[in-house]
């Protein structure tokens, strides 16, 4: 299952070598989301854990994500393991500019220029009513 989300880094945590084989990192973005900011951890593993290393805290960023789940003695663990990041800068795509249609709705300076006869001829009208 993989999955995307966008937010601000707000802490990154060092590197931990769990057994001699096995490191994992973690670090926490904050997702402003609704009416309540969501602080979500995620876990970087093995060579991954290199990728947070360009980011700052307080960075913009999208992570790209699984999420896992195991049971152990009975108890059930949900991680969320990432295994791309990147700025969210350089994958923002711009907003729509009011011109480009899609609900723009002209001012006077967009107005077509008349002939200032004010009149409407039947000839400048090419309407159907």
């Amino acid at each position: 299952m993989s999955f995307e989300v966008e937010g601000k880094l707000h802490k990154k945590y060092e590197t931990e070598n769990k057994t001699d084989s096995f490191q994992a990192r973690e670090f926490v973005i904050l997702v402003e989301s609704g009416n309540y900011p969501q602080y979500v951890k995620f876990q970087l593993v093995q060579d991954r854990c290199a990728l947070l290393d360009p980011f700052e805290e307080g960075e913009e960023m999208k992570v790209h994500f699984d999420l896992r789940g195991r049971e152990w003695q009975g108890k059930y663990f949900t991680n969320l393991n990432a295994w791309r990041l990147e700025k969210a800068s350089a994958q923002a795509a711009p907003p729509p500019a009011a011109d480009s249609g899609g609900g723009f709705f002209p001012s006077p300076e967009n107005e077509p220029a008349s002939d200032g006869g004010g009149g409407g001829d039947a000839a400048d009208d090419d309407l159907p009513f």
